[in-house]
């Protein structure tokens, strides 16, 4: 006979770091349906890119500062940011890539490869880092705002990120930028130093 479902497992359900998992494994869901059902492509690629982009959004503004500082672990968070720039790219190339186009097929093998090699990343140094240094009750705060975070941009695709957002990836990813430096000087500002930091790190 099943159980009625407990307080603790209402507290699994909202624990940010099960929030993002769920969302990684959702993103592999659609990876998979995009390679092996060609067809749908031209409707599935915006809702992967609104879903991704809604996802990094929310974890760059509510969860990263946090793991960086109340968690102690700046340099991961830093990387991962670096990732999300770089991804944030690759999702523009696909988004304006036909998909009937032969160029789609390397596009995508390129996307996927990078973002699982970010979710791999992050499961194995962010997410148990967070889960071992903040309180559970904490993880359950984060959980909140991530999800209200990701809500608030569900419909957004990359190119819609706004300058505030693009400073927060800078603070994230330990990135210097000037103060009077308008929104186009700050995006390209990141994006070569999300593709030195990749490059660097494929050396």
């Amino acid at each position: 006979m099943n159980q009625p479902p407990t307080e603790g497992a209402q507290a699994v359900a909202e624990d940010v770091v099960q929030l993002i998992m769920n969302d990684h494994r959702e993103f592999e869901r659609l990876f998979a349906e995009l390679k092996s059902s060609p067809e749908r492509r031209a409707g599935l690629v915006p809702v992967l890119t609104t879903l991704l982009a809604a996802h990094s959004r929310a974890e760059e503004a509510e969860v990263y500062p946090v793991a960086a500082t109340e968690g102690g672990n700046p340099d991961d968070v830093a990387h991962s940011q670096e990732e999300h720039i770089a991804a944030d790219q690759l999702l523009a190339r696909l988004a304006e890539t036909d998909p009937d186009d032969a160029a789609f097929e390397e596009v995508l093998d390129e996307l996927v490869e990078a973002i699982t090699h970010h979710l791999e990343e992050e499961e194995s140094t962010v997410l148990p880092h967070m889960r071992q240094s903040l309180s559970e009750q904490r993880l359950m705060e984060l959980g909140q705002a991530f999800l209200s975070s990701r809500k608030e941009h569900l419909g957004d695709q990359p190119e819609d990120i706004t300058k505030a957002e693009l400073l927060q990836q800078a603070s994230n990813a330990e990135i210097t930028v000037s103060r009077g430096a308008s929104k186009a000087q700050v995006a390209t500002k990141l994006r070569r130093e999300a593709e030195k930091a990749m490059e660097e790190e494929g050396e």
